[in-house]
């Protein structure tokens, strides 16, 4: 993306863009603007680079920019994979301190229970813990 003279609403449309589909952005201003760059990056662009009297050769900035990205996607991926993984922890330590209070059970006993039902059901320990919530109300 080339932007002479960039602006606020330049940098919306590339946070939509961004937030729709996230993909590496190269942008290229002609003059520096450090809290512009900033709100750039922001948005979602992968690369801000400043043109100088002669253009750049812009083959390594977009593989560089690529990279950076999937780098930043990847980490971004495995953060919302352990978020998933602690929320169902949270979920089956809920669902096991139900089953320790309503039905008196000791917390090896009700951890077992879950995993045996979860196993019989053909479904993750997660997914009974859930179920069991919510039929008792608390989710």
């Amino acid at each position: 993306m080339d932007m002479s003279r960039p602006d606020r609403d330049s940098l919306e449309s590339i946070r939509k863009l961004s937030n729709g589909t996230p993909r590496p952005i190269v942008l290229f201003v002609d003059h520096d603007d450090p809290q512009f760059m900033e709100a750039a990056i922001e948005a979602g662009v992968s690369s801000y680079n400043l043109l100088g009297s002669s253009l750049p050769d812009v083959k390594p900035i977009v593989q560089a920019a690529v990279a950076i990205f999937r780098r930043y996607r990847k980490v971004a991926d495995d953060l919302a994979a352990a978020e998933h993984k602690l929320n169902e922890r949270v979920i089956i330590q809920r669902a096991k301190a139900h089953l320790m209070q309503k039905q008196g059970l000791s917390e090896p006993v009700a951890h077992r229970w879950l995993r045996r039902t979860a196993m019989n059901r053909g479904k993750r320990m997660a997914d009974i813990a859930s179920e069991l919530l919510a039929k008792a109300g608390e989710t």
